[in-house]
C-alpha cells in the first residue's frame, strides 16, 4: 500500500492568531495528562491551534491527518505507524503490519496493547502524536475498543493529541476522574 506522504505533515499559518491561553493550557496538559481533546465545530481553528502547539511543544510531532477512507482499520493502523515511525527510529521494525493484516475488530485492543509496547520499547525523545479529524473515523466499529485501550496505556514520554468535532465515542469518564484526559 502507498501511502500519502501530505497526510503526516503540518503547517502553522504566519497570518493565523495565536491563542497564548489555549497554547499556554495543552502545554500543561503535557504535564499531567496523557491525551487532549481538541472538539469544537468546523472552522473554528483546531487544526490551527494543533500546528501552533505542534510547533511550540519542544517534542518530536507524529503528525496524521485522518480522513474518511482511513475508516478501514487497516488503512488508519498503517499511517499511524508510519508517522510514529518517521519519529521515533526502530518504531515498529515490520512487525506490526502482520499483526494488523490478521486482526479483526474483536483484536483491537490487543493491537492497542502491541502499538503501546512498541512505544515503550522505542522511547529516545518525548513524542506528541497528533490525529487530527479523527471524528472522520468514529462509525468505524474498531475506534471504541481501540481508544478505550490505548489512552489509558500511553507511557508517561508520549502525549496523545485528537482534533475531532465531536467527542470520542469511548468511556472517556474514567479518565477524566483520574486526570488523564
Amino acid at each position: 500500500m502507498q501511502l500519502i506522504n501530505e497526510k503526516f505533515t503540518y503547517s502553522v499559518d504566519p497570518t493565523h492568531v495565536s491563542r497564548e491561553r489555549l497554547v499556554n493550557l495543552l502545554s500543561e496538559n503535557l504535564k499531567t495528562t496523557s491525551a487532549t481533546i481538541i472538539s469544537a465545530r468546523a472552522g473554528t481553528g483546531k487544526t490551527a491551534l494543533a500546528a501552533e502547539f505542534a510547533t511550540r511543544s519542544g517534542r518530536n510531532v507524529a503528525w496524521f491527518k485522518v480522513e474518511s477512507s482511513d475508516a478501514d482499520w487497516r488503512v488508519f493502523f498503517r499511517y499511524l505507524v508510519a508517522s510514529v515511525e518517521v519519529r521515533r527510529p526502530g518504531f515498529n521494525s515490520g512487525q506490526f503490519a502482520a499483526i494488523i493484516d490478521s486482526s479483526t475488530v474483536e483484536d483491537m485492543m490487543l493491537c492497542a496493547e502491541f502499538f503501546v509496547f512498541d512505544l515503550f520499547q522505542t522511547r529516545t525523545s518525548p513524542l506528541l502524536i497528533v490525529l487530527e479529524d479523527l471524528h472522520l473515523v468514529f462509525d468505524a466499529e474498531w475506534v471504541n475498543p481501540f481508544f478505550s485501550r490505548l489512552l489509558p496505556l500511553l507511557p508517561g514520554d508520549v502525549h496523545l493529541l485528537i482534533t475531532c468535532r465531536s467527542l470520542l465515542p469511548a468511556p472517556l469518564w474514567r479518565m477524566r476522574s483520574k486526570q488523564q484526559l
